[in-house]
């Protein structure tokens, strides 16, 4: 099987990662990009080397997944080891592994600690529980690669407690552009679901109570769905199974073909096969369907269990993105849900790494009325966050323009080349989170950025690894920036080094005034490369 380019690259960045010393490694793809696919391929690679694998997930859907994945990927058996079945004596070189059964001392026991010499972890968003860290432990020597959709937990633990560095990400808006995942559009309903009663358990919305708050509403939810997704599949993410049988009844009697499966459904395979053969047109579960399950048709997908991780959200949602012949776009339903606290996950969240652009897409969302693509939703938020900041931004250059240091704010500088993953940076492993190394901050200053303002080793390596990016490009230096914007010319950071050059010459040829004709408010140098910007 031939892999995509983007997992051709994840394969690569992997075993790199294992090459430079980082054993414990994450992979980052959305749901549908074909993760299965790329951790068969780097086991085959270590297959090749002589080495066991050992492939572990927390459901026997995923590990019956995973094997298939590998015969038809790469041609190779697997192993068992779960319940009554081992792998110890069997000639395969990969193993699909339940944690439940090895996280277990005795079974554990049977095995040599340089048994496994790759450890391929699947949802590694669960990796950091007792059960997978017992495993891990046994296992110390083994190289480990954590592969996820989702890499937040409803604990807020973070998975750099785990893993040593991030491999590879692929995103949600990448995997779009490129047309390996189907268009998003969201649509706010004006209907008020008041959360504010909700207690919350183990990190996130407490399910019961969000079932209390949620009851008086169903007849309401059913009556918006037909008006907007009568003509699309649709599933319905519920908090309780009581919930889940409940709407589903309420929906046949509004005219739909609704069905309901949950975790003691004895015809679940069969109600499954029927939703996607197209006998039933509405799926309702109780969060049974999140993980382990595809259904390509699907083109709507209604989450009546809010929550506050954001690696739940992209898993509901994720049932509904991948693409299918005759899908044109993924409609996703979104509520006014009221409440008090403010990690609730939106359409937003599922690809806004700025809380502060999250919260404006969303406001732009409800005020829409009607469907809305979520990447232009995102870039229009972009665009009126970056307006605010503006604002804000030129009381603190009126306040710069005052001091002497000729050095660039790093607020100022981000801002200038409209650097999104700079401005909402957050350091997540070991070595980020310290504080930036004397060497880090000389580099920086001597590249004109004021370095005191930066906190963590994370964002000074991000800030030299775009100044080294952006000098090969061709693109304006940070001195360039701190002079031109002192003195009014917008978004310096887009330009050229050489258009910015030219200017600068020309003002100190002019008693370092600006030229007559020249309005800085409204100036545009000559040759810009927009595909640049945020770089």
């Amino acid at each position: 099987m031939e892999l995509r380019p983007y997992q051709k690259e994840a394969k690569t960045a992997v075993l790199s990662q294992w090459e430079q010393g980082n054993s414990k490694t994450l992979l980052v793809l959305p749901t549908g990009c074909g993760k299965t696919i790329v951790f068969a391929k780097i086991a085959e690679d270590r297959v090749r080397n002589g080495e066991r694998v050992l492939i572990l997930a927390h459901r026997g859907e995923l590990l019956e997944q995973a094997a298939d994945k590998i015969l038809n990927a790469c041609g190779l058996g697997c192993a068992v080891e779960k319940a009554e079945e081992s792998c110890i004596g069997s000639w395969y070189r990969i193993t699909v592994g339940s944690v439940q059964s090895l996280m277990r001392e005795k079974r554990l026991a049977q095995f040599s600690k340089d048994y496994f010499n790759t450890i391929i972890i699947d949802e590694a968003h669960h990796s950091i529980s007792d059960s997978y860290q017992k495993i891990l432990g046994y296992f110390d020597e083994a190289k480990v690669l954590g592969v996820t959709a989702t890499p937040d937990r409803g604990d807020m633990k973070n998975l750099g407690q785990v893993f040593d560095s991030l491999a590879y990400e692929y995103t949600l808006p990448r995997a779009i552009k490129e047309g390996y995942l189907s268009p998003i559009k969201a649509l706010t309903i004006p209907l008020k679901l008041d959360l504010t009663g909700v207690g919350t358990q183990a990190g996130d919305y407490k399910a019961s109570d969000i079932d209390t708050a949620l009851d008086p509403y169903l007849y309401q939810i059913a009556d918006e769905m037909l008006k907007y997704c009568k003509e699309r599949k649709t599933v319905v993410f519920l908090p309780l199974i009581k919930t889940s049988q409940k709407f589903c009844k309420i929906l046949n009697e509004k005219g739909f073909r609704s069905a309901e499966v949950n975790g003691n459904s004895i015809d679940r395979g069969t109600v499954l096969a029927d939703f996607d053969s197209g006998k039933y047109n509405v799926l309702c579960n109780s969060m049974l369907l999140t993980e382990g399950w595809d259904c390509p048709s699907v083109d709507c997908v209604i989450v009546l269990r809010p929550t506050k991780v954001r690696g739940l959200y992209c898993q509901m949602v994720g049932r509904g993105t991948r693409l299918c012949e005759g899908k044109k776009d993924l409609l996703l339903l979104d509520f006014l849900w009221h409440t008090e606290r403010h990690e609730l996950c939106r359409p937003a969240h599922l690809i806004c790494e700025s809380p502060e652009v999250a919260e404006k897409m969303t406001a732009n969302i409800a005020a829409a009325g009607m469907p809305v693509d979520i990447e232009q939703a995102e870039e229009k938020a972009k665009e009126d966050v970056v307006a605010q900041r503006e604002e804000a931004l030129a009381k603190q250059l009126a306040e710069m323009k005052k001091r002497k240091r000729k050095l660039v704010d790093p607020l100022q500088y981000e801002m200038s080349i409209q650097a999104e993953d700079l401005s909402s940076y957050v350091p997540a492993f070991g070595w980020e989170c310290s504080p930036p190394s004397d060497k880090q901050k000389a580099t920086l200053e001597k590249l004109g950025i004021f370095p005191d303002e930066i906190d963590n080793a994370g964002k000074a390596q991000l800030l030299l690894d775009r100044l080294g990016k952006r000098r090969n490009l061709g693109l304006t230096t940070p001195k360039q920036i701190r002079f031109l914007e002192s003195r009014g010319f917008q978004h310096v950071g887009t330009w050229q080094f050489e258009s910015a050059r030219n200017l600068i010459d020309r003002i100190a040829a002019n008693n370092w005034h600006v030229p007559n004709g020249i309005d800085p408010a409204s100036y545009e140098p000559k040759v810009v490369n927009n595909s640049d910007v945020g770089i």
